[in-house]
């Protein structure tokens, strides 16, 4: 079996979400390399696996987001001429921003019947996406969960050492938001939120890139009010630093307005770290799989009796050194999709 991936490898630094699914799936003989067009027109391939699609969405050029999206759906046609299988597994089903919702709402309906198959990281995902796209009850469909990250990133600084690296008192109460701070990651409000809580040995950390200007001026102006205990790393997290920001927190706060699935919220439990969340998306499978020990959910929104109330819980609650996650193993979820392959292949 050959797969040819978007993307496979070439996005571990950013991501190691795809590194470590086909690394697993090739260890187990199966053969993966990313995505190129010269590989495609040379050689011969059994199943094409796209990831993000929305990706050619999220440029604000109109022009750009639909000579993108073109081309694809051209790839994706020509592909399946070949006789290629094409896969998608669904991270998303709409864009965050939204930048052009007529050509995204004619994209998503084109797309989802030209693939053979598809991939969801939940129950809830897959229920939704049947829901908004009832025609893909006709091709195969897949619950694959995202693996956890624990043993892929440095972690050897201690607790105690990295509050001293981010100048934060070693007996203080840490909480932090980690990853890069998109609008809908809604930042500036846990940093408004986190303003109203009076302790003063209460502190908050955000470490992550902004995707623009403006995102990054909404925080500046946020922190003023309680400056004294915000630390701000508006910046690229590299892979060696993410063990300070995790290590040092208490409590792991991701309060999101739109949320399906979350990487990062696996990152802080492969750090051994509890998370905040909001209850949408598939955040309560996440809560019912791991247990309420280690992941708190919320709704309609982050208040500040919310997160007070989390950081009681994530102080006080009795739990065990490691988080349970056994369930996410890598090994496991590549001979799933491996399996999901085979199905694929096997349908019409």
């Amino acid at each position: 079996m050959r797969i040819i991936a978007s993307p496979a490898y070439r996005n571990k630094s950013v991501n190691p979400y795809n590194y470590l699914l086909y690394m697993h799936i090739s260890e187990l003989g199966v053969e993966v390399e990313d995505f190129s067009i010269s590989k495609v027109l040379k050689e011969k391939w059994d199943i094409w696996h796209i990831h993000w699609p929305e990706g050619y969405l999220n440029r604000k050029s109109l022009i750009k987001s639909s000579v993108l999206t073109t081309s694809l759906m051209g790839m994706i046609q020509f592909l399946r001429m070949k006789g290629v299988k094409v896969v998608w597994t669904a991270h998303n089903i709409t864009t965050h921003e939204r930048y052009h919702p007529k050509i995204e709402e004619k994209f998503w309906k084109v797309f989802t019947r030209q693939i053979n198959g598809y991939i969801t990281l939940s129950k809830t995902g897959k229920l939704e996406l049947l829901k908004r796209y009832p025609h893909l009850r006709d091709v195969p469909g897949f619950v694959i969960p995202h693996g956890h990250y624990r043993g892929i990133y440095p972690n050897y600084v201690s607790k105690e050492k990295a509050r001293e690296l981010l100048d934060l008192p070693l007996d203080s109460i840490v909480i932090t938001f980690i990853g890069q701070i998109r609008k809908y990651k809604n930042v500036p409000h846990l940093i408004r939120v986190f303003c109203e809580i009076p302790d003063k040995n209460i502190y908050l950390v955000i470490a992550g890139k902004p995707s623009n200007q403006k995102i990054k001026r909404q925080i500046r102006i946020s922190t003023m009010k309680c400056s004294d205990r915000i630390r701000t790393y508006l910046r690229f997290i590299p892979k060696e630093e993410v063990q300070i920001f995790l290590n040092s927190a208490d409590l792991i706060v991701l309060p999101y307005s739109e949320i399906y699935h979350s990487g990062t919220a696996l990152l802080a439990l492969s750090f051994n770290r509890p998370v905040l969340v909001p209850n949408r998306g598939a955040m309560w499978e996440l809560q019912m799989e791991v247990g309420k020990k280690w992941v708190m959910i919320y709704e309609p929104e982050l208040t500040p009796h919310i997160l007070e109330q989390a950081i009681d819980w994530a102080i006080n609650t009795n739990r065990q050194s490691n988080a349970p996650l056994s369930q996410f193993n890598w090994e496991k979820i590549a001979k799933m999709t491996i399996k999901a392959y085979e199905r694929i292949l096997e349908s019409p």
